[in-house]
């Protein structure tokens, strides 16, 4: 990164631990060390450090500062909900979304449990700005209570009914295919593929449209988007040919294609939803085994602490 032309940074650190100026002037004097940093003003008052910092400075680094001034930051930790990841392409542009929101830190998304971990600065974190970011990236998110990570909390169920409705349609366009290498004609009217692969394409296909154009003004791309893109040539393509191209016998059409891709990706995504809910069923059920508190020896007397605080050197018994 040419630091040169980029301008600096200015972080806002919340500052836990001051109580006089002398502790205004070791905060001043630890950040100053730190290589990048342009300007330090630290108030009492409001106990917030004010650091403008070259662009390739981190906030590690004035964190480990501060630390070892004798103080410490004032973090504030955020957990969410995505909705609409797809790849890890997604988790690159959630967390590139989360990390712009003036205050964030750190983010760390999880594609597996549609979760994401935000680590703020701000004495006030503000959700809703999260939120925003996530609605602008083309991702849909809502706050996740503290007991509701992974292993626990209600999970969604995926619906099946999608999966058999467009598999019902599709049948019938997909087996005469199977008929061709025989030399059985058994295709439908081109009225009739119509009828069963157009339910399919914007009924049952609708989420793909929802989420592509979601994508597309976040000025980004996804896998939704890539299956709206290819199942609307197939289906558009048939049109054309069914309504011009028809009057010169049976035109060759393409209605089988869009519906079969989109039930299969329906399937996919059915069964996905299933690994996952299993997977955290399982984990929420070795969570309930996992025992709260335990008797450990101290200074030569047992004594029952909880899990969380059980330290490297205690004897458990």
């Amino acid at each position: 990164m040419n630091t040169a032309t980029t301008p600096p940074r200015l972080w806002q650190l919340p500052i836990d631990g001051m109580t006089c100026a002398s502790c205004v002037s070791r905060i001043e004097k630890a950040l100053r060390q730190v290589p990048g940093v342009v300007e330090i003003s630290v108030n009492l008052a409001t106990e917030i450090a004010s650091v403008q910092a070259q662009a390739d400075v981190g906030f590690e680094s004035l964190r480990t500062a501060v630390r070892e001034a004798g103080y410490r930051i004032d973090e504030k930790s955020v957990s969410l909900k995505v909705e609409g990841m797809t790849c890890a392409s997604c988790v690159n542009r959630v967390e590139k979304a989360l990390l712009q929101v003036p205050g964030v830190v750190a983010a760390q998304v999880n594609l597996a449990t549609e979760t994401a971990e935000v680590t703020l600065i701000d004495r006030t974190p503000d959700t809703k700005a999260l939120l925003k970011a996530l609605e602008k990236a083309g991702y849909s998110g809502s706050p996740l209570d503290s007991g509701q990570g992974l292993g626990n909390g209600p999970q969604r169920k995926q619906d099946w009914w999608p999966v058999a409705i467009a598999a019902a349609l599709s049948l019938p366009l997909a087996l005469p295919m199977l008929g061709m290498p025989f030399g059985y004609d058994w295709m439908l009217p081109s009225w009739l593929q119509l009828l069963l692969a157009t339910p399919v394409q914007f009924w049952l296909g609708a989420r793909f449209y929802r989420s592509g154009w979601s994508a597309v003004k976040a000025r980004a791309g996804n896998m939704d988007l890539l299956v709206a893109l290819g199942t609307s040539a197939a289906y558009g393509l048939s049109l054309y040919q069914m309504f011009v191209h028809s009057g010169h016998g049976m035109p060759h059409l393409y209605f089988e294609a869009s519906a079969v891709v989109i039930t299969l990706v329906l399937l996919g995504k059915y069964l996905e939803a299933r690994a996952k809910n299993q997977t955290t069923e399982a984990i929420r059920a070795l969570n309930a085994l996992r025992p709260e508190a335990a008797r450990v020896r101290r200074d030569g007397q047992e004594q029952e602490v909880a899990i969380s605080e059980v330290a490297l050197g205690d004897v458990v018994v």
